[in-house]
């Protein structure tokens, strides 16, 4: 049995378990706790139809339907949870036939109330709402020419979670040219589960400019592994096909390669990825002089790679990394994320004390859930020092 079923069907016990709570704690309201039933019966109907139903076939917008249905039922079951466990705490008293803590009953519900208008909040505005960061990164052995260089990195847009509505992908592009960058780097998951998600966008897209060029990396969502193939030819084929629409963009895919960007080797690899994510990409065959002192940034999509394979290691000069991949897990409250918990590299500028740095850009679009809470869109401004 799948992992992914596992957990859906242990995420349906437990919900099971928290309606059986409510429905008892609602004895003397018996009209609430006939509705709350009933509302229970078709929510639990329609996660056995989402678990049933296959996530690698269809129309996008169905798929698009369905991850709206998902967000629905978590939003209503994850302020369930929070009142639950707020009134488990308040019946302690009764242990030793004490009274209810009423307080603590009524600070769940409250509690309960914001966490149901974060969830909407953070799919209806946060994540359309752009976060400019700014910062200074000191490069070894930078000439005097490339002083002042600034770059912009972009990660994770995942297009095809926004249909084909082109309007904050539009917006977006009109704030990374007003920033005036000298390059723009964008470093993976341009879609969610095939290339024809992009082709609404191509033309806006294309409207991105900076005089050095445009250059991108193929995350693990833009392989087509997340879609079922007629067989492996289709499959190739449509990473293909996101290639060739991203050069018909003006954008420049770095696949296991090297360009020169002014008197800055930029390396691009392909995705190289922690498991379960698989990996395609070669640092060696994208640039075979890694230890030599020239002034070197990679653009590596899974941050996974630079603590993996750069960190600590005498033999690979790269000053810079950057990468996107965790999405900050598209929550971040006060300067903290869950994704903490999977990448301990998660989002922002990280140093091994080596001369080697890593920039994670927590990305501009969503997968799975379309919400953002905290962790809004990036766009990240690089000046070289």
């Amino acid at each position: 049995m799948r992992l992914p079923l596992v957990l859906a069907l242990v995420a349906l016990a437990l919900n099971i378990v928290v309606d059986a709570y409510v429905y008892s704690r609602l004895q003397k309201r018996p009209g609430l706790r006939k509705a709350h039933a009933a509302l229970s019966v078709v929510l639990t109907l329609l996660w056995i139809g989402i678990i049933c139903v296959p996530k690698r076939i269809g129309d996008d917008s169905f798929l698009l339907g369905l991850m709206w249905a998902i967000y629905a039922y978590w939003t209503v079951y994850m302020p369930k949870y929070v009142a639950a466990v707020f009134d488990i705490v308040a019946a302690i008293p009764m242990i030793w036939h004490g009274r209810r803590w009423r307080i603590v009953s009524g600070a769940g519900t409250v509690c309960a109330t914001l966490v149901f208008a974060a969830m909407w909040w953070g799919a209806t505005e946060e994540r359309f709402r752009l976060d400019i960061k700014k910062i200074e990164i000191e490069i070894p052995n930078l000439p005097t020419s490339m002083q002042g260089i600034k770059l912009v990195q972009i990660s994770d847009w995942h297009v095809g979670s926004y249909g084909t509505d082109t309007t904050f992908v539009s917006r977006t592009v009109d704030a990374i040219n007003a920033l005036r960058p000298d390059a723009v780097l964008f470093t993976g998951d341009l879609v969610n589960r095939h290339s024809d998600e992009l082709r609404p966008f191509t033309g806006v897209l294309s409207r991105l400019k900076a005089p050095m060029g445009v250059y991108s990396v193929m995350g693990n969502h833009d392989y087509g592994d997340y879609y079922r193939w007629p067989d492996e030819q289709a499959h190739r084929a449509d990473a293909d096909s996101l290639r060739a629409m991203q050069a018909d963009m003006g954008w420049r895919v770095l696949d296991n390669a090297t360009v020169n960007l002014g008197e800055i080797k930029l390396i691009g690899v392909e995705n190289i990825g922690d498991p379960p994510f698989r990996t395609h990409g070669d640092l060696h065959k994208a640039c075979p002089g890694l230890a030599d002192l020239s002034p070197k940034i990679l653009m590596s999509h899974n941050p996974a790679h630079w603590t993996d394979s750069i960190a600590g290691r005498n033999d690979v000069n790269i000053a810079l990394t950057l990468s996107g991949h965790t999405h900050a897990m598209q929550i971040e409250v006060a300067g903290f994320s869950p994704a903490k918990w999977r990448y301990p590299k998660w989002g922002g500028l990280y140093d091994d004390n080596a001369g080697h740095k890593l920039y994670v850009n927590t990305g501009l679009g969503t997968v799975g859930l379309p919400m953002r809470i905290g962790a809004t869109p990036e766009i990240t401004v690089i000046t070289l020092k």
